[in-house]
């Protein structure tokens, strides 16, 4: 079995900053890419940001030069940094992690509100 936990998320002021983690534990034999996606009330979701297990990124043009994505390949984690947060980041982030032989797993989600 393999578990894929978020967390991080809250409400927080425009222009504020929030760090998102996703954890994978379990039967895990090696991680391939990962990465971080959002959906918003009434919205598909969409691709924020990934990395490769080389470390190489991809980010979403709404979210560049705002978001980091980064990840621990010791401790099966991914992170977001996210600065200079503007109400339309607002939504579900979700992290998705392809797991070697296993395939991709989704977590269940951690809400990321930007409200004054």
């Amino acid at each position: 079995q393999v578990q894929v936990v978020e967390s991080g998320g809250g409400l927080v002021q425009p222009g504020g900053s929030l760090r998102l983690s996703c954890a994978a534990s379990g039967s895990i034999f090696s991680i391939n890419a990962m990465g971080w996606y959002r959906q918003a009330p009434g919205k598909e979701r969409e691709l924020v940001a990934t990395i490769t297990s080389g470390g190489s990124t991809n980010y979403a043009d709404s979210v560049k030069g705002r978001f980091t994505i980064s990840r621990d390949n010791a401790k099966n984690t991914v992170y977001l940094q996210m600065n200079s947060l503007k109400p339309e980041d607002t939504a579900v982030y979700y992290c998705n992690v392809a797991i070697a032989i296993i395939g991709p797993r989704w977590g269940q989600g951690t809400q990321v509100t930007v409200s004054s």
